[in-house]
């Protein structure tokens, strides 16, 4: 049994520690009477898989359309000013609202190709604490881990990011002048939230939806396993 044949067994289940240690054991004996792998190759294990695995969530999200036609995480207009869009509406330039919409999700799928090289940065640096806090962890244990040391980089990598793509596709320039026009509406309060950092926030959480249902495929889904990696170990089983 590998290694990997290991780690992912562990990753389809919580495993008690007496558990764990016997899969160590069993695993040493069946390489021919060699040592028995250590925690710490289990936690090497552990990286490579989460690396091959958890990072497909920022590709899916990274595709065109990997925002805006997922509605779990398309991002959609900002709430702090819904009273703009039900007026723009009312007053004809629905159009213009949902180009401002698919805009924005265009930013966010720019941007979420920063992610990949974060995440995998946070998973290497993984202590075997760490690894084995995921092993025996909630189902979500690897993303909450994510969250928890690569949130404050992911924004600030994010933010001149998708700022620069809100640029790019003239989301900047829809939201400027949609907010112009219900400003110029009779009796309205006038808006001026921060389109950027509403747009990153929820860049940031859709990636966390996306690599959250990876986490859950890794641990529970045998079907749902396409990379090679994850094909040999369950196809050796």
């Amino acid at each position: 049994m590998k290694i990997t044949q290991v780690v992912l067994l562990f990753v389809l289940g919580a495993c008690t520690t007496a558990q764990i240690n016997q899969a160590i054991s069993t695993a040493g004996k069946s390489l021919g009477g060699e040592t028995p792998l250590t925690t710490a190759e289990v936690a090497d294990g552990l990286k490579e898989a989460l690396i091959k695995g958890i990072s497909n969530g920022s590709d899916l999200a990274s595709q065109t359309d990997g925002y805006f036609k997922n509605e779990a995480i398309k991002i959609l207009f900002p709430p702090d000013v819904k009273k703009v869009e039900e007026k723009l509406r009312q007053i004809g330039l629905g159009g213009e609202v949902d180009k401002f919409v698919m805009t924005l999700n265009r930013g966010a799928e720019d941007a979420a190709r920063e992610a990949k090289p974060i995440f995998i940065s946070a998973i290497r640096s993984m202590t075997i604490e760490d690894a084995w806090g995921i092993l025996k962890g909630e189902q979500d244990a690897a993303t909450q881990y994510l969250k928890r040391t690569t949130s404050a980089q992911l924004k600030e990598k994010f933010s001149p990011v998708i700022q620069s793509s809100l640029d790019k596709v003239n989301a900047t320039k829809y939201y400027s002048d949609l907010v112009n026009t219900y400003n110029k509406i009779p009796f309205t309060e006038k808006v001026n939230p921060d389109l950027n950092d509403y747009a990153t926030d929820k860049a940031i959480e859709g990636l966390f939806v996306m690599v959250a249902k990876e986490e859950k495929e890794i641990r529970q889904d045998p079907l749902a396993r396409t990379t090679d990696l994850l094909k040999r170990v369950f196809g050796a089983q």
